[in-house]
C-alpha cells in the first residue's frame, strides 16, 4: 500500500483532535488563553505528546521546550522533512491560529500510517515553543534559537509578565528537554497556518500559496525617568518615562497612517511603567513596536522613522531611551521550488487558490534563514484571528491538508 494521488486526508479525524485542543486553555467564549509553558500549554503539550507517541513517533524535547515528533525514513540518513507550527495562544486567541498547523502535521503521519507508506526521508512534526510572545517577549523565540538567532541561555533567562523565568517555567512543567536546541540539516520545513487575513474568504478561496512575507521591522525599548510627585513637580524638571513610552507609541502609529495608502502598517503594540500609580511619575517604562510594508525599502524608511521617534519621545520627556532588543524578518524567503510544488499540487486537485503574501510573523521566517521553506494558507472567516471570534470550518482546510499530505510525500519520496 501507499500514498496515491487521490489519497486523501481523514478530515473528521484532523477536526477532532482541534476540538480536543479547544478544551484546554478556554478564554473568552469560543477561545482560548493558553499562554506559553503555562498549566494550559502543559496538558496540551502531554496530549500532543501522546498522539505522536500513538501514531508511532519518536518523540523528543530540545532545552527550548520545541516538541519533535519523528517517523523515520527507509533511509534515516537523509536529512528530514519538517512540519510544524505552534500550540501557545494569544491571551485572548483562537482555536486555529497555530494548533490547525502542528495539527496537520500529525494528520499527515496518521495518513502515511493508514496507507502503509514510508517514505525515503525522516518526517518530523514539531511544536515550536512560544511562537506568540504573549507572556515572554520576543515572539518565536525558540524557532529562532533552533537556527542559531538566539541564545539558549538567553531564552532561559527571560522574564514574563508575572515574573516567571523561561527555564524555571520549562522546569517546572516538564519540558526542559535534553535535547540540544539545534537545528542540524534540513532538507525542507511545511508551515499550514490560517491566513490571519481576510483575502481568502473575500474572495471565496480554497487556498493560498505563500510566495513571501511582508517584510517587518519590530524593537524593544526601555525608558529611564525618575519618581517624584505629580503635584508640585514642575513640568520642566518632571522625567515621566510613561510619558515617553506614550508618546513614543503615537508615534509609530501615526507613521502606520503616513504609509498606509500603501498598505503601510506600524504598531504601538504595548507599555509598561513602574509604578503607574496615581500620584507619582513613573521611573521606568518598556513599550514594543513594529512596522511592515510590502516593500523592504520602504520598510526600512518605516524603521528609521520609529528609531528617530524612540530617542526624540525620550527627550522631550526628560528620559533616557534604549533598544533591548530588535528584530527583522519576512521579504523573499521562502523556497521558490517548494512553492511551485505546492502550486502545482493545488492545480492538479482542482482547488481553487491564489498567489498571497503573508503579513504576519511565523516560526516558518526563522526555519527560511537556515533551509528550503513554504507555507500554505487557509482561509479563516473574515480574516479575524488572535481574538476568541476566530473561526474556521472543516471545510476550510480541505484544500490546505490534502496538499500539504501530497507536498510533503512528494518532497519525502526524493
Amino acid at each position: 500500500m501507499s500514498i496515491t494521488p487521490d489519497t486523501r486526508v481523514d478530515l473528521d479525524r484532523f477536526w477532532s483532535t482541534i476540538e480536543a485542543s479547544g478544551e484546554i486553555g478556554k478564554g473568552r467564549p469560543g477561545g482560548l488563553s493558553r499562554l506559553t509553558l503555562g498549566d494550559a500549554d502543559r496538558d496540551m503539550r502531554d496530549l500532543f505528546r501522546s498522539w505522536c507517541e500513538e501514531a508511532g513517533l519518536t518523540v523528543e524535547v530540545d532545552a527550548a521546550g520545541n516538541i519533535f515528533g519523528r517517523r523515520d525514513g527507509s533511509d534515516n540518513d537523509l536529512p528530514p522533512i519538517l512540519i510544524g507550527s505552534h500550540l501557545d495562544t494569544q491571551i485572548n486567541g483562537g482555536r486555529f491560529d497555530g494548533i490547525a498547523g502542528v495539527l496537520a502535521g500529525l494528520e499527515v503521519i496518521r495518513c502515511l500510517n493508514d496507507a502503509g507508506h514510508v517514505t525515503k526521508r525522516p518526517i518530523v512534526v514539531v511544536d515550536w515553543t512560544n511562537e506568540e510572545g504573549a507572556r515572554f517577549s520576543p515572539p518565536m523565540v525558540a524557532s529562532g534559537c533552533f537556527v542559531g538567532k538566539y541564545d539558549i541561555d538567553w531564552v532561559h533567562d527571560l522574564i514574563g509578565d508575572d515574573g516567571a523565568r523561561f527555564g524555571d517555567e520549562l522546569e517546572r512543567i516538564g519540558y526542559n528537554g535534553e535535547r540540544v536546541c539545534q537545528a542540524g540539516e534540513i532538507d525542507a520545513y511545511f508551515e499550514l497556518h490560517i491566513e490571519q487575513g481576510p483575502i481568502l474568504d473575500a474572495e471565496k478561496r480554497q487556498v493560498g500559496i505563500v510566495t513571501g512575507g511582508y517584510p517587518v521591522r519590530g524593537m524593544r525599548a526601555s525608558f529611564k525617568g525618575q519618581t517624584s510627585h505629580t503635584g508640585p513637580t514642575p513640568m520642566d524638571l518632571r522625567k515621566n518615562a510613561l510619558a515617553a513610552g506614550a508618546r513614543w507609541l503615537t508615534a509609530v502609529d501615526d507613521i502606520g497612517w503616513d504609509f498606509a495608502v500603501h498598505d503601510g502598517k506600524a504598531t504601538a503594540a504595548r507599555l509598561t511603567a513602574w509604578p503607574n500609580k496615581p500620584g507619582i511619575l513613573s521611573d521606568t517604562a518598556e513599550a514594543v513596536c513594529d512596522v511592515r510594508h510590502p516593500d523592504p525599502i520602504t520598510t526600512r524608511a518605516m524603521a528609521e522613522k520609529m528609531r528617530r521617534a524612540l530617542f526624540e519621545s525620550a527627550a522631550r520627556c526628560g528620559c533616557e531611551a534604549v533598544i533591548e532588543d530588535e528584530w527583522e524578518w519576512g521579504g523573499d524567503i521562502f523556497d521558490h521550488e517548494m512553492i511551485d510544488g505546492i502550486r502545482d499540487e493545488a492545480i492538479r486537485m482542482g482547488f481553487n487558490w491564489r498567489d498571497i503574501e503573508s503579513q504576519a510573523g511565523h516560526d516558518a521566517y526563522f526555519l527560511a534563514t537556515h533551509c528550503p521553506t513554504a507555507m500554505i494558507f487557509a482561509p479563516c472567516e473574515n480574516g479575524i484571528t488572535h481574538n476568541n471570534e476566530e473561526i474556521c470550518t472543516p471545510e476550510d482546510f480541505v484544500a490546505g491538508l490534502n496538499i500539504l499530505l501530497h507536498a510533503v510525500v512528494k518532497r519525502a519520496d526524493r
